[in-house]
């Protein structure tokens, strides 16, 4: 992997919030890479239960600034960076004061979803994409993890496939037993709709729920990785008809290898 630029973006990402198997492995990856001279960028949202002090998050002033248009509403962009420590590595923090300010992830302390996570989806797709144009940096692979990243393939392939910078990029999505109950909210088709997007690449989300988020994901990507073991059947099935390559699941301890047999031979070379 030397020298070949992957963006890894992620719902969650250890050390900033506790172990699972999407933020350990979008640790992993990203470290594995760094460790064989590859060039990374790591971009999760910056929830209002990250510990900016401890972590030492700063604000990034020449990339923040910019204004997000969500559903006909300008949204403000903010953009923080650190460190994790010994790795050498960055990770960008997406961030906004309606969106992410909260104590909370995804759920209120009920365990229920949060009204606006679909707007906090659509935000963070594009939040991504405009600070890498600003950071000018293309990247050969993008690798997807979360239902929360989970529309980035959709707008990197509908609303940005004319911008040069990621003309090249091969888009890879990790598929996690992340599921929830219920829905986002019904009218996301509309907002998403409302950038202008093809309709037929988004009849699924007047469904908005876990399997159709992933399904428009992998729809729209390059190559699917099998992040768990055991997967919703209806997400096996939708896996196993693919023509695009799909690597199997892999423990954290034994991934190092297939990844990196993966990322050159059936993803950068299809």
């Amino acid at each position: 992997m030397k020298d070949k630029r992957i963006l890894y973006v992620s719902s969650e990402v250890v050390p900033y919030l506790p172990e699972t198997e999407i933020s350990s492995m979008s640790f992993e990856a990203p470290r594995m890479v760094n460790k064989q001279g590859g060039q990374i960028r790591i971009f999760m949202p910056r929830f209002g239960n990250i510990n900016e002090r401890r972590h030492q998050l700063h604000e990034v002033i020449r990339l923040s600034g910019i204004n997000l248009v969500i559903n006909d509403l300008d949204m403000p962009l903010i953009i923080k960076v650190a460190s994790i420590p010994k790795e050498r590595i960055q990770v960008y923090f997406i961030d906004n004061e309606d969106y992410f300010k909260r104590k909370a992830t995804l759920t209120d302390e009920d365990g229920k979803l949060f009204a606006d996570n679909d707007e906090r989806a659509i935000f963070f797709a594009k939040g991504v994409i405009e600070t890498v144009k600003k950071l000018n940096w293309a990247p050969d692979i993008i690798h997807v993890n979360g239902w929360l990243a989970s529309l980035l393939p959709l707008y990197l392939k509908e609303f940005y496939k004319t911008e040069p910078l990621f003309t090249e990029s091969k888009i890879v999505t990790s598929v996690y037993n992340q599921n929830f109950e219920g829905t986002l909210d019904k009218d996301m088709i509309s907002k998403v709709n409302f950038d202008g997007l093809d309709a037929k690449t988004t009849e699924l989300l007047k469904q908005p729920d876990y399997i159709n988020l992933m399904k428009v994901a992998i729809d729209n990507s390059d190559a699917i990785i099998r992040g768990s073991k055991a997967l919703p059947d209806e997400l096996d099935t939708y896996l196993n008809d693919l023509t695009k390559p799909v690597l199997d699941y892999y423990p954290i301890e034994e991934f190092a290898d297939p990844y990196t047999e993966f990322y050159n031979n059936a993803v950068l070379n299809s």
